[in-house]
């Protein structure tokens, strides 16, 4: 049965894009509490279904596919420059396919500008109404007014005019910053882009036997098994060692593991397999708010999407992309790495930051493990410290030293060098990930 939360995010969702909500809305028209609908609707914000913006309103937008996520709405425009909108309401919620910045004249500009697009502009207004007609909508920089023609243009193309206090260039800034920030999140793989769905899943159910366990398990050799209630919840989660020694007649419920481990379609792919090792477990639920079983992952699967997502080229760079593609094997010491800190490694003081530092340590040890254990291998917990500041432009040298190894740990110490002095000690537990 569902939650009163999942029938207002239904509810949203079978909105026409462009309508506008409010709390009170969704309360009346769902006969729910304005904090449920209020907490809904931050929640639907956040699937990228609504878009809430001052002095507008909140509105559905047309949720965008992850293939398409660096196109952003003329509605998260608005939010981004801080902006004011003086006509067009009614198209905020419309995706933008490029931004043109009017920097020329009049005729070349018109060039570039076509339907759907953004032209970033100043108190220009002939160039205003032009780009209305040409389908395009407008953000005026400095501040500045447009006129009651374009305004009435505006309004009746559904076309957003926007006006921001800041200059051209810091607009363009801004949103580049903003597309650049969706690459990093369109590159974050998450568990609903690997889970096998519950139509595919093999569940079992509290009254089933444990005979029932051995005959599914016979028939599709897994591992291990959710157990759910008539109404599709999750009470549970079997396994192959939860049936050693029981009988045939033993009722699942009684065997079976309760509270397990689970997470949800948004829990990224690296967070479930962390806690996959640490864990110590092979399969996962996947669980809508309610509890309601949507599916699982397994270890295998989680291997695969990481193995995958370290194949494919890089468009939006995090820190630590930039950090590892920094990195290189010192010739002769396949073990030690070399890396030189460039502008975004550094802190306020000019010096290589913390977390640079960190993501530096750990990969250099990944790499160790990896050439004496196929496998691979978690951070557990760290001790790291500076002895001096490292500058900008030096040439560090980091050299790992395995100091014992299990088959589920290793212990991994590290001088970091630089200009042949020792500037910073560390010492790791990584957890071993079995392929």
């Amino acid at each position: 049965m569902s939650t009163k939360h999942e029938l207002i995010l239904r509810y949203i969702e079978g909105l026409d894009v462009g309508e506008k909500i409010s709390v009170r809305q969704i309360a009346r028209a769902l006969s729910v509490s304005e904090g449920t609908a209020y907490r809904a609707i931050k929640e639907a914000e956040n699937q990228k279904l609504v878009n809430t913006i001052e002095r507008v309103g909140t509105i559905r937008i047309e949720k965008k596919k992850k293939e398409n996520i660096e196109r952003l709405t003329y509605a998260e425009v608005l939010n981004i420059v801080d902006g004011l909108v003086l006509g067009g309401r009614g198209g905020l919620h419309k995706t933008l396919t490029k931004f043109v910045i009017g920097a020329m004249q009049l005729e070349d500009m018109m060039r570039y500008i076509d339907a759907g697009s953004l032209l970033i502009v100043g108190n220009r207004i002939k160039a205003h109404e032009t780009a209305l007609h040409a389908g395009a909508a407008v953000l005026i920089t400095g501040g500045f007014d447009a006129s009651d023609e374009a305004k009435r243009l505006a309004d009746e193309l559904d076309l957003p005019i926007i006006s921001t206090s800041y200059d051209t260039f810091t607009v363009a800034t801004m949103l580049n910053r903003a597309i650049y920030d969706q690459l990093i999140e369109k590159e974050i793989l998450l568990v609903e882009d690997i889970l096998t769905p519950l139509s595919e899943t093999v569940t079992l159910q509290t009254k089933d036997k444990v005979t029932d366990f051995r005959e599914v398990n016979n028939r599709t050799s897994h591992s291990g098994y959710p157990v759910i209630e008539k109404n599709g919840k999750l009470v549970g989660i079997i396994t192959s060692r939860d049936v050693i020694g029981k009988d045939d007649d033993e009722f699942i419920e009684k065997v079976m593991t309760r509270h397990p481990i689970t997470v949800t379609g948004k829990t990224s792919v690296a967070s479930a397999g962390h806690s996959m090792i640490w864990e110590g477990i092979d399969l996962m639920p996947v669980v809508m708010e309610s509890g309601i079983l949507g599916g699982i992952i397994s270890r295998q699967d989680v291997l695969k999407a990481l193995q995958m997502t370290q194949r494919q080229p890089q468009q939006g760079q995090t820190l630590d992309d930039i950090v590892k593609t920094q990195m290189k094997s010192v010739s002769g010491e396949p073990d030690t790495v070399e890396f030189t800190v460039t502008p975004q490694m550094t802190n306020q003081f000019g010096s290589l930051s913390y977390g640079a530092l960190t993501t530096l340590v750990t990969e250099a040890g990944n790499r160790a493990i990896k050439m004496h254990k196929r496998g691979e291998s978690v951070p557990e917990n760290m001790t790291l410290y500076f002895i001096k500041h490292i500058q900008l432009g030096s040439t560090v040298f980091v050299e790992p030293r395995l100091l014992h190894m299990s088959r589920r740990f290793v212990k991994v110490d590290f001088d970091i060098l630089a200009e042949g002095e020792l500037v910073a000690k560390a010492m790791i537990m990584y957890q071993l990930f079995e392929r």
